[in-house]
């Protein structure tokens, strides 16, 4: 109880600040109309707009004991696009509150050393004045108007406006029965974000269909960190289909270290039973170790290792361990979920000839067009959507299949990713 009032309080301030130097700049505007109701019923859904939002966050703080654990991160996504969706527009249009205040500090700095009075400015400039001030309020709202019409998009349509990706890959030494093997990439799918919206992602399930994969690849974070998050999904993941085979690892939301546990021993079966889904719905997840594939009776390895990451995430994954029985092919292929993986431990060690990754999400939030390819998470991650080479060895980082946190994507789509192999 304490640690939440703790929490709200700083929030509350914070919230209040915005909100009043927003409506600073929204009352000269207000001022114009001339219906009296529409201006004071305009007043009303603003702050009561700010009131729904705070009540938000004190309804979560203090009744976040009583919510299923597998379920809060549904309400965590509802708070964060609540406030993303109100909050980050008045941080645009404050900017031009504010440039207007600083333009008036400067007026009265200058006004002072030319030694004038206020009396003597005001009926010659009061006017423009106003006009000024006006003019950078309304473009402040026009621009405030891109990231509210951006959240509200991404969070209605572009989470499942799913994005096919193609790469074409020439190996010299890749075997000549594996040219042209078509390999399609899913990753990070985090279930239960998708709050039992099957028939959205079944209409996913499809697109991949569509593609006719040889190999079907899951690159890890089946949920967000509770088995239940699979229930209802085995009907929709199952009708996933790949010529070859259908193989996966785990990724760092799988573990269940995101979350406190009675014990031990529960932990453990939840793991279990995410490991269990895998194989009902037809994967065959790959723990530190290597599948062989066949074709004409020449073999490629494909080595699937367990989360690898830099602290604080895990690194459950041993990649000598899983590539002991991939020593003798001449081409291999890794499933390893953190791409800072291969920066670390594949570049360094090994002769891994493609990797596949995901993690990153792209943020789920940035720019890939006219040749401009930008995203906040790659100061954190040089190598987060895409495809990378160094030399001969190559890193594909899938950019997503759903979405955690932030219940959306914003100029990122979540993605199907299709390699075919030359």
């Amino acid at each position: 109880m304490r640690a939440s009032i703790f929490l709200l309080i700083p929030l509350f301030i914070f919230m209040l600040l915005v909100d009043v130097y927003t409506f600073r700049g929204i009352k000269p505007l207000l001022a114009k109309l001339r219906n009296k109701y529409l201006k004071q019923s305009l007043n009303i859904v603003f702050w009561a707009i700010s009131v729904f939002v705070f009540a938000g966050f004190c309804l979560f703080m203090f009744g976040i004991e009583h919510v299923k654990q597998s379920d809060a991160y549904i309400y965590v996504g509802y708070l964060v696009v609540t406030f993303a969706l109100f909050y980050f527009p008045k941080f645009v249009f404050i900017v031009f509150v504010l440039l207007k205040d600083i333009q008036l500090i400067f007026q009265k700095i200058f006004s002072w050393i030319k030694g004038k009075r206020k009396k003597e400015l005001a009926p010659n400039n009061s006017g423009r004045k106003m006009e000024r001030a006006e003019f950078l309020y309304q473009m402040g709202l026009v621009l405030a108007a891109v990231p509210f019409a951006s959240i509200l998009y991404g969070v209605t349509k572009g989470k499942f406006n799913y994005r096919v990706m193609r790469e074409n890959l020439h190996f010299e030494k890749l075997p000549k029965s594996f040219r042209g093997l078509k390999i399609v990439q899913i990753s990070d799918m985090h279930l239960g974000s998708f709050n039992k919206k099957f028939d959205q992602v079944a209409k996913a399930v499809e697109l991949i269909n569509e593609q006719e994969p040889d190999i079907l690849l899951f690159t890890g974070d089946l949920v967000n960190n509770f088995a239940e998050e699979t229930e209802g999904w085995e009907s929709v993941l199952s009708q996933l289909k790949a010529k070859i085979g259908k193989y996966s690892v785990l990724g760092n939301h799988d573990y269940g270290d995101y979350s406190e546990w009675e014990s031990p021993a529960a932990k453990e079966k939840n793991l279990a039973a995410i490991k269990k889904f895998h194989q009902k719905i037809g994967f065959r997840l790959l723990l530190n170790e290597t599948e062989t594939l066949n074709i004409n009776g020449e073999e490629i390895a494909l080595i699937g290792v367990e989360n690898w990451g830099k602290p604080p995430f895990p690194q459950h994954g041993d990649l000598q361990k899983a590539a002991e029985k991939a020593q003798d092919q001449s081409f291999k292929i890794l499933m390893s979920h953190d791409p800072s993986h291969w920066d670390e431990k594949v570049l360094k060690t090994t002769d891994i000839d493609l990797t596949f990754s995901g993690h990153t999400h792209g943020m789920q939030f940035g720019i890939e067009r006219a040749g401009i390819k930008w995203s906040p998470v790659q100061y954190k991650y040089p190598r987060w959507g895409g495809l990378y080479r160094e030399k001969k060895q190559f890193l594909y980082v899938n950019r997503g299949f759903g979405y955690i946190g932030f219940p959306g994507r914003i100029g990122m789509p979540p993605e199907i990713t299709v390699v075919e192999l030359a």
